[in-house]
């Protein structure tokens, strides 16, 4: 069975059997990281966008372990330059890895790489990740999007981590209507609490959502989907 550990803010890590997964693994700088960088473990890094709180510590990781990034075209290529294995894909896109599938998809959102966030990484995505037969949809940086009604229909999600924050991404009452769209089985909310500017109570969205499961879970906390 697939399991899913929170690493903080937007941070995932996924394992099944001998594959392991990360999703935007910003650990450095964030007061709420709940994994060493310089010791985590991944055969892929999977990138929703540019800027330095998704984007974090993936060029060390994969440089490290020798990781493959997956990102959009864009952003995979300046991975590419410095330094790391890349694949790159393009919404609306999928490809079939060694741990399973993964599709890219819309995300409302922007993109740029450094201090600035001045170099251009292409548009921000979220990924549908298919393994050991089980569906996530990691859905990025984003506000609400009505395709996420499509999304739902085409795809039994089994398990979706969304933002709940506010202020850069959906906020509450958007993340509700999101579950609605999507119909996933279980839901974990993320990108949340990390800085004063994105504090958000996660016992409200859970208490308001409807038709899925809420998981909240906190830095470290894993799940089995």
């Amino acid at each position: 069975m697939p399991q899913a550990r929170f690493l903080g803010h937007a941070g995932v890590q996924l394992v099944h059997e001998a594959h392991r997964l990360i999703v935007d693994p910003f650990l450095t700088g964030n007061p709420l990281a709940a994994a060493d960088p310089g010791t985590i473990e991944a055969d892929f890094v999977l990138l929703t966008h540019g800027h330095g709180d998704h984007v974090g510590d993936a060029l060390a990781i994969a440089r490290r372990t020798g990781a493959t990034i997956i990102a959009s075209y864009e952003l995979a290529m300046l991975c590419a330059g410095e330094g790391a294995a890349v694949h790159p894909m393009h919404i609306g896109g999928a490809h079939v890895f060694p741990f399973g599938r993964v599709k890219l998809t819309i995300a409302h959102h922007g993109g740029g790489y450094g201090p600035d966030a001045s170099r251009y990484t292409g548009p921000p995505v979220g990924f549908l990740v298919t393994l050991g037969g089980r569906t996530v949809y990691h859905a990025g940086d984003t506000g609400l999007f009505y395709d996420m009604k499509l999304i739902g229909q085409l795809n039994t999600i089994d398990l979706a981590f969304l933002p709940i924050g506010d202020n850069f991404t959906m906020g509450i009452d958007d993340a509700v209507k999101a579950v609605e769209f999507l119909r996933p089985r279980r839901v974990v909310p993320m990108h949340f609490d990390t800085f004063p500017v994105v504090a958000a109570e996660p016992g409200e969205f859970a208490a308001r959502v409807q038709g899925a499961e809420v998981v909240i879970l906190r830095p470290g906390e894993k799940l089995d989907f």
